[in-house]
């Protein structure tokens, strides 16, 4: 039995490339094991807490060893449970589409909330940052118009080269990426480009 934590990161439905990808690895992930089982998180509907007042002075307490206040501990248990659920997982997948060269604020939002000292990476002055999220395979799925994956537009990449790295920063190391890309282009283009990522979608979420 393995646990899938999907977090979704379009607001746009039925419409999103990135969204509609996923539902491929998804499909093969439930077919690989009937004891499978995933939870979608839509970061769009989620309520995520602000990460200020309370929370972010909490959040320096402990990081300078000082007890935080009632109002700030009850802030940080919130920040807590989140990061725990999301710890609490076996595999993750991840789709997102680019926005302005980058993520979704949404999704930003949520990798500001759970990246935490002590909930998703610790730090020492003898080992420097060490990501506690480990031993667990993550798959993100990037949908971008145009086409970045060259020489010429890679540096106007904001997306995968951050998303890649936010998620070594906490630990994983088996990241896998499946790019959808370019989405704005002739339906034939487009649909190649939706097929090979299917393809690729399928195969990664059966386990092959």
């Amino acid at each position: 039995m393995s646990q899938l934590l999907y977090i979704q990161a379009s607001p746009r439905g039925t419409r999103s490339s990135s969204s509609d990808i996923a539902e491929h690895y998804i499909d093969a992930f439930k077919s690989a094991s009937t004891d499978n089982s995933v939870t979608t998180l839509n970061v769009w509907q989620m309520g995520l807490p602000e990460f200020d007042g309370d929370r972010l002075n909490a959040k320096y307490s402990f990081l300078h060893g000082q007890n935080p206040t009632e109002a700030e501990a009850a802030a940080w248990q919130q920040i807590a449970s989140i990061a725990e659920h999301f710890k609490s997982a076996d595999q993750y997948l991840i789709s997102t589409p680019m926005w302005n060269f980058s993520i979704p604020y949404k999704l930003k939002h949520f990798i500001d909330v759970i990246t935490q000292p002590g909930l998703t990476f610790s730090f020492s002055p003898d080992t420097g940052f060490q990501g506690l999220v480990t031993g667990k395979p993550v798959t993100a799925i990037y949908s971008r118009g145009g086409e970045y994956d060259n020489e010429a537009a890679s540096g106007m990449d904001f997306q995968k080269p951050y998303l890649e790295m936010v998620l070594g920063f906490i630990g994983f190391k088996d990241i896998n990426s499946i790019i959808v890309e370019p989405t704005l282009a002739d339906p034939a283009t487009f649909s190649a480009a939706m097929n090979k990522a299917s393809v690729t979608a399928a195969r990664l979420g059966g386990g092959t």
